[in-house]
C-alpha cells in the first residue's frame, strides 16, 4: 500500500483508482452494450471512457510540454470543429478492447508525467481562457481526478440501468449484500409521492 500521508502519492493514488474503476464498468459488456446510448444526449459507457482517456492525454501531455507517443490514436483538436462530441463515442474502427488498451497506455503516460515532476511543477493549459492557463501539476491532478470521478459516476448509473450491476469498485462494492432493493425503491417512491 502506498504512503497516503505523502500529498503527491495520495493524489496520484486516487487518480489511478478512479481511472481503474471507470475502465472496470466496461467488464462483461459486448461492443453493442458498451456503445449503446443510454441518455437523451447519447451518453454511453465506452464514450465516457474515450472522453476520459483524451482528457488525461491532454492534461498530462501538452500542459507539461509532452506529447503522447502515438497522437494519431487520440481525437485531434480540429475534429471538434466538425463534431464537438467526437471524443464521446467510439467510431466504427475503434473497439472496446482497443480503447481500454489505449486508456491503459494513456494512464501510463500520465503516470510518467506525475512521477517525473514535483507537485509545484509549472504547466500551461492552452485550451483554457487567457489569464487562467498557468497551472501546477498539483492543480492538474486534482482537476483531472475530479473530472474522472464525475464521469465514473456517470458510468456507474449507466451500467446499473443496463444490467443492474452496481458497485463502487471491483474489490469493494460499498453496497449492502442481500438488501431488498425493490422494497427500498417502493419506500422512496411513496415518500416522494407525498410531495406530488
Amino acid at each position: 500500500m502506498a504512503d497516503l500521508g505523502d500529498a503527491k502519492t495520495a493524489l496520484h493514488h486516487y487518480l489511478r483508482v478512479t481511472r481503474d474503476d471507470l475502465i472496470w464498468k466496461l467488464d462483461g459488456l459486448s461492443e453493442r452494450e458498451a456503445r449503446l446510448p443510454r441518455t437523451a444526449t447519447g451518453t454511453n459507457i465506452l464514450g465516457v471512457v474515450k472522453h476520459c482517456l483524451n482528457v488525461e492525454a491532454g492534461y498530462f501531455g501538452p500542459t507539461f510540454g509532452r506529447e503522447f507517443p502515438t497522437p494519431g490514436e487520440l481525437v485531434p483538436e480540429h475534429v471538434f470543429d466538425e463534431d464537438p462530441q467526437a471524443d464521446w463515442y467510439a467510431t466504427e474502427e475503434e473497439t472496446k478492447d482497443g480503447l481500454i488498451d489505449l486508456y491503459r497506455r494513456v494512464g501510463a503516460f500520465a503516470d510518467e508525467t506525475i512521477d517525473g515532476l514535483p507537485l509545484d511543477a509549472p504547466g500551461r493549459v492552452p485550451w483554457w481562457r487567457p489569464g487562467n492557463q498557468d497551472v501546477t501539476l498539483q492543480r492538474i491532478i486534482v482537476h483531472v481526478t475530479g473530472d474522472l470521478a464525475r464521469h465514473a459516476g456517470h458510468a456507474d448509473i449507466l451500467r446499473e440501468q443496463h444490467d443492474g450491476a452496481v458497485g463502487w469498485r471491483r474489490d469493494n462494492s460499498n453496497i449492502p449484500d442481500g438488501y431488498d432493493w425493490p422494497a427500498y425503491v417502493r419506500k422512496l417512491t411513496k415518500l416522494a409521492d407525498r410531495f406530488g
